[in-house]
């Protein structure tokens, strides 16, 4: 394996796109009709793709993620060097906060948040005796 590209349907690739450029304060490395991408630390990367493209893809055997609108499917969990001024960052770009930072049982200190789809962002960092 090479590199890692994780991709997240969206309803609309521009403002998804602007969300993420501002959340995570980086610019797209792509950003084409269909598809951007965000270099990620590690090498992985975040694609963007409309809904509709992955219709397309799946055909009409399975079921349209388009279906679920707002209904959480994934998680982006990122480890920051500050989770609190991260998860600021993507609430003033719009994300909806649903759990402060707090300490969590695994370690990480880390708060939650919903980008525009109802994808689950989340912000950690190493817990105060990690």
């Amino acid at each position: 394996m090479r590199v890692a590209h994780f991709i997240l349907f969206v309803t609309d690739q521009e403002a998804s796109t602007h969300f993420y450029a501002a959340a995570l304060d980086r610019s797209p490395r792509l950003h084409v009709p269909g598809m951007s991408e965000f270099d990620m630390p590690g090498g992985a990367v975040l694609g963007l793709m409309p809904a509709a493209g992955i219709r397309r893809l799946l055909g009409e055997a399975l079921p349209d993620p388009a279906a679920a609108p707002g209904i959480p499917r994934s998680e982006l969990y990122l480890l920051v060097d500050d989770a609190a001024a991260c998860l600021a960052r993507a609430e003033a770009a719009g994300a909806r906060v649903i759990s402060p930072v707090m300490s969590r049982d695994w370690g990480h200190e880390a708060g939650y948040a919903l980008d525009l789809d109802g994808h689950l962002l989340a912000f950690a960092q190493l817990g105060r005796g990690s």
